[in-house]
């Protein structure tokens, strides 16, 4: 897929007043720190692109940015943010259950998982919450490029065999470097093969 244009659409904490468009939506989601918006904005090939969610505020917000005029690509809040006060992070999870659970314009989640980590617990709970509430998702593992190839095959197949313990089928998984650009051409194929299957392209 090529990526034609990019444009950033609206930030909001309601569902609600996500746009009114019957277009896809692929969401990305992961711990604070993660590379969320290193990974939007190597993804699209717009380097500031995801900058609007790193000011102040706008990390509670869901940001929609459109997508080649047919398709989303949605930010949504980083949680696991320890400093956050309890008010807080209750607030982003009623913004990110909200979103997840009732969105119905949502394709799949992506997933971003910290490659140079072990199994991190909280990651974990939000897997099973999931497959609970049968979210289709993928999971991208993320700064492939900040460790060696030893480690980063061993830290994937640690996840993996942790998450087979849970899991009869394991859900599709990228490992991707934003500095590297490694990882973007499939992702970008596993879009576009779903946009084919709802007819889109």
């Amino acid at each position: 897929m090529e990526i034609t244009s990019a444009e950033f659409v609206i930030s909001n904490t309601d569902v609600r007043k996500c746009p009114p468009t019957t277009c896809p939506e692929y969401a990305f989601i992961g711990r604070s720190n993660v590379g969320k918006s290193s990974l939007i904005n190597m993804l699209t090939g717009r380097k500031g692109l995801a900058m609007t969610s790193a000011t102040p505020g706008k990390t509670l917000l869901i940001n929609h940015f459109l997508i080649n005029k047919s398709w989303y690509l949605v930010d949504l809040p980083g949680y696991g943010y320890a400093q956050r006060g309890k008010k807080v992070q209750e607030q982003i999870k009623r913004i990110i259950e909200s979103y997840i659970l009732h969105r119905e314009q949502m394709t799949c989640l992506f997933l971003l998982i910290d490659s140079r980590l072990p199994p991190q617990a909280i990651d974990l709970a939000f897997i099973e919450w999931l497959g609970e509430n049968w979210i289709p998702f993928a999971i991208v593992f993320t700064k492939a490029d900040k460790v060696s190839n030893e480690k980063l095959g061993n830290n994937i197949k640690t996840y993996l065999n942790k998450l087979k313990e849970q899991w009869e089928e394991l859900p599709p998984y990228f490992i991707t470097s934003s500095e590297k650009r490694m990882g973007r051409k499939e992702i970008l194929d596993y879009i576009e093969s779903i946009n084919k299957e709802l007819n889109l392209q």
